[in-house]
């Protein structure tokens, strides 16, 4: 019978598939140790700038709006109510312009109350000024008598000391009229003293008399203002801005009635971010762009105060203007500011790239003689401006960089530029 014979494997196979497998290996290894592909950029597609050395003025730049400087916020002066509206907002004002009319029957009623009793009050002060200088002239008629009896009896005194010289008089009679003398001297006295004690005390009654009718004046001349408010007026010659009543209201004291401003003096009020803001200082200069399309809307100013707090992450700053508004100003209006900080005479500077913060480092790309491609460099900066920023290290005078937002190519040192 056959006997079936079995076949070995072939050698040829598993070498096959050894090379096979040592293939895909280092295929694999050197696909690892590939570099990224250089990306390839248009040059339309990005910014860049040429590194300069020379003069550059550091500057910061922030929105805002244009505000009156002179304004009058108008308050109620007592509780009332709104009766006619005769001005509207966007009117212009005089100072005497009344804007609307209020009532208050009980101030008007407290106000003739005041009036009388001022009134009575300067009656009452004639009346004890009256009745004080007779009860003065009392005292003085008194003063005079006693005055008289004091200048006799000191006569009488003369002409018995005289005749008891002659012995023509009794020792008792020169004694008794030199009694009466002496008492008579000392009533003269006394009543001079009275006197000036009256006369203090009719000053001192006439003086509080007088406080009181200065009392009941003052009184009734607060509520004649505050009658008198009850007809609003403008006070100050412009433009009524805000009017947040209405006929019929009822107004509390310290209500907000009104607001005018003066148009032709105006103030831009910047916001700057906090961080560029602990460069500024009063009187720096600003160059305020009212943005009216005329080819002449920047007006020079400077800074005349900064808000010590921060609001928001911003610092407002208020520029005076100085000169003519271009046409079209007005409150309220948006406006873009630049504050210029400082001046450096001799500074390596160059446009200001995406995300550069001062005094920081970043990495710029820095385009080769022929421009072709790109490699990226680590730069150190210094201070900042609106549109360009200083460099401390890594660039030179007429090396071109790109300053366009390059995050898109972190991965990579070198671009390619076609």
């Amino acid at each position: 019978m056959d006997v079936p014979r079995t076949t070995p494997p072939s050698r040829k196979k598993y070498y096959a598939l050894g090379c096979g497998l040592l293939g895909i290996l280092a295929l694999t290894f050197g696909l690892g140790r590939l570099k990224p592909a250089v990306p390839t950029v248009e040059r339309q597609s990005i910014l860049v700038d040429t590194v300069k050395r020379g003069p550059l003025v550091f500057q910061v730049r922030g929105t805002g709006t244009l505000q009156p400087v002179d304004v009058r916020w108008i308050t109620a002066l007592s509780d009332s109510r709104v009766e006619k509206v005769l001005v509207f907002p966007g009117a212009t004002v005089k100072a005497d312009t009344v804007i609307m009319e209020l009532s208050n029957p009980e101030l008007q009623q407290a106000a003739l109350d005041a009036q009388w009793q001022f009134k009575a009050a300067e009656g009452e002060l004639v009346s004890a000024r009256a009745r004080l200088q007779e009860a003065l002239l009392d005292k003085r008629a008194g003063l005079a008598t006693v005055k008289a009896s004091d200048a006799n009896a000191r006569l009488d005194l003369q002409a018995q000391e005289a005749l008891a010289k002659e012995g023509l008089v009794a020792q008792v009679v020169l004694l008794q009229t030199r009694g009466k003398a002496e008492e008579l001297t000392t009533r003269y006295q006394i009543e001079r003293e009275r006197l000036k004690i009256g006369e203090d005390s009719l000053n001192a009654q006439l003086a509080a008399n007088l406080a009181r009718v200065e009392q009941a004046r003052a009184l009734w001349l607060l509520k004649q203002s505050q009658v008198e408010g009850l007809r609003v007026r403008a006070g100050l010659n412009g433009v009524l801005q805000l009017l947040p009543v209405q006929v019929g209201q009822r107004l509390a004291t310290g209500s907000t009635l009104a607001k005018v401003a003066e148009p032709s003096r105006l103030k831009a009020e910047l916001k700057i971010s906090e961080t560029q803001a602990k460069d500024l200082l009063v009187g720096q200069s600003v160059a305020v762009d009212t943005r009216n399309g005329t080819g002449n809307g920047i007006v020079q100013g400077k800074v005349i105060r900064i808000d010590p707090a921060v609001v928001n992450g911003t610092v407002t700053v208020d520029a005076g203007l100085e000169g003519a508004l271009p046409k079209g100003a007005r409150p309220d209006l948006s406006v873009e500011g630049v504050i210029e900080l400082d001046r450096a005479q001799d500074a390596l500077f160059v446009g200001r790239p995406v995300q550069a913060q001062s005094f920081g480092s970043m990495g710029l790309y820095r385009l080769s003689p022929d421009g072709a491609e790109a490699l990226r460099v680590k730069v150190r900066l210094g201070r900042g401006s609106v549109s360009t920023i200083e460099i401390q290290e890594g660039l030179r005078p007429g090396d071109q960089v790109i300053l366009s937002d390059t995050s898109a190519w972190d991965a990579s040192d070198r671009i390619r530029i076609k």
